[in-house]
């Protein structure tokens, strides 16, 4: 990895502490018969999950979090402040399970960190001054293309 390539983390300057353990207790799974082609087995197992995270009855997130995380996943809250997710990437519905947590904090992380601010920076002395003689350069170039003796 490059070394200006960091990670979320890396840019980051308030990462809020989740409450993991409380969280997890807060989130209402459903198992739901997973679609698409699968042959007989398919229609007897309910190999999807559905993860359900409501967001104001969550004691596992302060309000200033909870704000955050309204703001930023605003597209994918429902009418009531809840978020839902979805996996049927497994045939094992634990599996599933396990990949829409991990999906769920990730998203819940990425949600809650704030960007650094930009700091402004000026050019250097060297930069000014090197661009100024590429100027006067070009400018020289142009003067000597045109025809002598039309003054103007």
């Amino acid at each position: 990895m490059f070394p200006w390539r960091h990670s979320i983390n890396a840019w980051a300057t308030d990462i809020f502490d989740l409450d993991k353990e409380r969280i997890l207790q807060e989130l209402n799974f459903q198992a739901v018969r997973s679609s698409g082609a699968g042959g007989q087995h398919v229609n007897k197992v309910s190999s999807k999950v559905v993860l359900q995270f409501n967001l104001d009855a969550s004691k596992g997130l302060t309000e200033k979090e909870k704000g955050r995380i309204v703001q930023k996943l605003a597209n994918r809250l429902t009418k009531e402040n809840s978020l839902q997710l979805q996996c049927e990437e497994s045939r094992s519905q634990h599996k599933n399970k396990e990949l829409v947590i991990k999906r769920f904090f990730n998203l819940l992380t990425e949600a809650l960190q704030v960007p650094k601010k930009r700091k402004k920076t000026k050019p250097s002395k060297a930069a000014i001054e090197k661009r100024l003689q590429s100027k006067k350069k070009a400018a020289l170039k142009k003067i000597s293309r045109q025809r002598p003796g039309t003054d103007q």
